[in-house]
């Protein structure tokens, strides 16, 4: 007569084997997504830096040296869209949403934004009078360079 079923000894082991997998598996997941969200604050910063300069360049050939003196229009906390300018001047052409949460910008002041990742915050000041969009905080190597 044969048998036709798995043994308890074959189901505990293929259990244990799944189960140290996922051990293995779960917090590469969890870096996964860190690692996305400092390369999304990267892209961002990257792409506002350059927006900065463009716009500079061309104030320079209408004749005015000056840089942009807010990146932001709307007020402190509000759903408007962040880096569109100023509402004379486009910087970003499409604006970025703020939100709180991990991956995602906040405007503090006019000169004063927040990238928020892995539950840390990284603030990014603007300067107007040299166009310099400098960051402070535990990632700012990784969002920077």
């Amino acid at each position: 007569m044969k048998r036709k079923a798995f043994t308890m000894i074959e189901l505990v082991f293929v259990i244990v084997v799944l189960g140290i997998l996922a051990a293995i598996a779960i917090p590469k997941f969890a870096a996964t997504r860190d690692d996305a969200q400092i390369a999304k604050g990267r892209s961002d910063v990257a792409a506002i830096r350059a927006a900065i300069v463009s716009e500079r360049q061309g104030r320079l050939m209408q004749g005015d040296s000056k840089y942009i003196q807010v990146l932001s229009g709307g007020s402190t906390g509000s759903s408007t869209l962040l880096f569109e300018g100023n509402g004379t001047s486009v910087l970003l052409q499409y604006g970025i949403s703020p939100d709180s949460s991990n991956g995602h910008w906040t405007k503090t002041s006019d000169t004063v934004y927040v990238f928020h990742v892995m539950n840390e915050d990284n603030t990014f000041t603007y300067t107007p009078s040299d166009g310099k969009f400098q960051c402070s905080g535990t990632y700012c190597n990784q969002l920077t360079n």
